[in-house]
């Protein structure tokens, strides 16, 4: 079966500070402490100029479509979207695909 990635660019409200980025990152990379089905996430700032506009980039690989599927309204995902992301986001482009 293959894996399913899903990949998630942030752009930031323009008056998100560095810091506030800097916990909203750390909290998604918690996620993976409390959501079974996570097999590998990583978050970071882009440091290419292509990016469009998007700042961050969120990258969790799970091992198949019902594991994202139980992600996406786990309790934890929730908060720190609630919590951490929605208050600082301007835009998000989100991308699901499986790899062989």
């Amino acid at each position: 079966m293959p894996e399913v990635l899903h990949v998630v660019l942030f752009r930031w409200k323009p008056d998100a500070s560095p810091d506030q980025v800097a916990q909203a990152r750390q909290a998604l990379l918690g996620l993976a402490e409390h959501i079974p089905g996570i097999q590998e996430i990583q978050c970071g700032d882009k440091f290419s100029e292509r990016s469009r506009g998007f700042q961050t980039v969120l990258f969790v690989r799970f091992a198949n479509r019902q594991a994202l599927e139980a992600y996406l309204p786990h309790p934890a995902h929730r908060a720190v979207v609630e919590q951490y992301v929605n208050p600082l986001r301007e835009d998000s482009l989100v991308v699901d695909f499986e790899s062989n």
